[in-house]
Formats: structure tokens, sequence, C-alpha cells
């Protein structure tokens, strides 16, 4: 986290989030009902980036409103004391509003929020769109983004799309008006949502970077201190036993795509049913030199293994975040994208 040390380098709007800040949720909360909502959006958003702010700047900040006061702790301007600062002054509504637009991308318009959309995103969700709707929004964001995401999309659809922007003539404001109402309910307002990520989420991923040994000793201690929550991120982990759990197409795109050194040493160390497994879904040929190259090896260290079995996870996911395969949890045949 950065830490605001220079009080020369601080904005306007970053001296009032500041400020407000340091006053406390009762008296910030008196402020806020003053302002109109674009204010508060401005600062809100602003407070959530702002990190921590050293004491020091603090202190000069108060001198210049000429305030008999001093800061004797460091500031933290997060997403969660922003919100509860909300919640004090506006409607459920309006705080939710607020907070998507704070987690979403950054921008002060939609166009602007668009390209700063990664497009991946936005090509998978512009592409269910009519190509019209298409070639307004893509008009609209930066020539560079809009070449990516134009290059993502399927080619017959991508042509309609050019071929609709050659023959757009100027764009009335109520269908522009009408294409942002749309992206902002429809879109954006999911994608806010889907980045308020879960502990539990972020601590499986961690998990899954950890060696074999040190995940084990984590995961024993976290068991007994708390058992629901190692119940949790267990399930929410992918290792490499989980290569079971994928459709035949989607394994042999694995083991098309994985390092041809790395397969035979992570399956020298696999058990039996998975060395079945992944012969099964190769070419008789290949599966032959595959066993007679696991042979040849002669005893291997575990923790070789277990970075090639690795590897091969983070192959696999990296194709479900492309869009190439999809993992399916062992819980109800729900569908889990890394």
């Amino acid at each position: 986290m950065r830490v605001r040390e220079d009080y020369r380098t601080l904005t306007g709007t970053e001296k009032s989030a500041i400020l407000l800040l340091s006053l406390g949720e009762d008296h910030t909360a008196k402020i806020f009902e003053q302002l109109d909502e674009d204010e508060i959006m401005l600062i809100s958003q602003t407070m959530s980036t702002l990190g921590k702010v050293s004491a020091n700047v603090t202190e000069r900040l108060f001198v210049e409103f000429a305030e008999s006061m001093s800061s004797t702790s460091s500031l933290v301007g997060s997403l969660d004391s922003t919100e509860r600062l909300l919640v004090r002054v506006l409607g459920k509504d309006k705080v939710d509003n607020i907070m998507e637009e704070i987690r979403g991308p950054a921008g002060r318009t939609m166009w602007e929020k668009l390209s700063n959309v990664s497009e991946e995103i936005l090509a998978s969700y512009l592409q269910k769109e009519y190509p019209q709707t298409v070639a307004v929004v893509i008009s609209k964001i930066t020539p560079e983004h809009a070449a990516r995401v134009l290059a993502l999309l399927p080619e017959g659809f991508a042509m309609e799309v050019i071929m609709r922007m050659l023959r757009m003539e100027a764009v009335q404001k109520e269908v522009l008006d009408d294409v942002e109402r749309t992206l902002r309910t429809e879109f954006m307002t999911n994608l806010a949502r889907t980045n308020r990520r879960d502990s539990h989420e972020i601590m499986a991923e961690i998990f899954n970077n950890l060696d074999r040994s040190v995940e084990t000793q984590f995961m024993g201690s976290l068991e007994e201190r708390n058992p629901d929550s190692a119940e949790k991120i267990r399930s929410l982990m992918f290792t490499f036993e989980d290569l079971a759990k994928l459709d035949p197409g989607a394994l042999q795109t694995v083991i098309r795509t994985a390092d041809k050194e790395k397969i035979p040493l992570a399956l020298k160390g696999a058990s039996d049913a998975m060395k079945d497994l992944f012969f099964s879904n190769m070419s008789e040929r290949a599966g032959k030199i595959m066993k007679e190259d696991i042979a040849a090896m002669g005893p291997v260290r575990l923790k070789d293994v277990e970075e090639a079995q690795q590897a091969i996870v983070a192959v696999t996911k990296d194709l479900a975040d492309r869009g190439e395969i999809t993992i399916v949890t062992s819980k109800d045949d729900d569908e889990l994208i890394f």
C-alpha cells in the first residue's frame, strides 16, 4: 500500500477526502448531506483509493484549513470505510450504485470506463449484442482499445460491425443515452459485482501457488483454528488431481498446450488412475512414447514432480481464463471459471 508523504502532490479532491476521513463518520455524514450526488461520487472514489496517509500530511492539511488540531496516527481510505460513511447519509440503493461505480473500471464517463475494461471481457459481452449496438460502442471507445476488441470478435460478426460503422451517420443523443443506460445496468453493474472478490477465493489462489508441503502445513493449521474456512478454501482450490474433472475435450486441450517435458515428470508422481486418464486422452502412439519417457526417468525429486504438476495446473487456469476450456467443480456441476 502506498503512503502519502508529500503534501505538495495532493490534489484538491484528495485534500477534501483526507479532511473528511479525519473528521470521523458523524461529522462527515453531516457534510455529505450538503453535497450533491456527483460531488459525493467524486470524493468517495478518491477516498477508496487514498491508501495510507501519513500524520505529517494530515497535520499540514489542518494547518491549511486553519484548524487547531493535529493527527497522531495515519488514516487509511478503503472501500469499506467509504461505504460505511455513505450508508449514514444515503439510501442503500444509492450507496450500492456509488460503490459499484467505485469498484468498477476507472473513468468519469461510461466510454472512458469501457476503455479501461479488458478487451477479452468487453468482446465476450459485445458478441452477444446486435451489430448496430456494438458499432456504436466501438465508435465511442479509444481506437487502440477498439482495435483489440474487434480482433477478438468472431470474424463474420466483426465484419458486420465494421460495415455498420462505415454506414453509420451521427448517432442521435437518444440512441447514445439508451446504449449507455443498457451498458450501465447490464454490463457495468455485473462487472462491479464480479470484482467483489471473496477473501476465500483469494486465499484459494494463494494456496494453489504454495509448495505442496507448505500448503499442507497451512491447511492443517487452518483446519484447527477455522475448519469452516479451511473447507471453503479447499473447495475453491484447483489441483493437479482435479484435472480428472475436466471433460475429455478440455483435457486434450491442456495436453496439447502444456510443456511436453513437464507432462511425463508430472505423471511420474501421479496415481495410476491419473496416468491412465492422460494416456486415454492421447493417441496410442503418443501414449506409448509417454510411458517410455516416464519409465526412462528413474528416481526424481518430489519437489520437481510438484512443480511440474503446478505448471500444468497453471496452463489449465490460463486456458479457462481465455475461455478455451471450462473448469467444473465437484459440487452440483456448477461451473467455476478461474
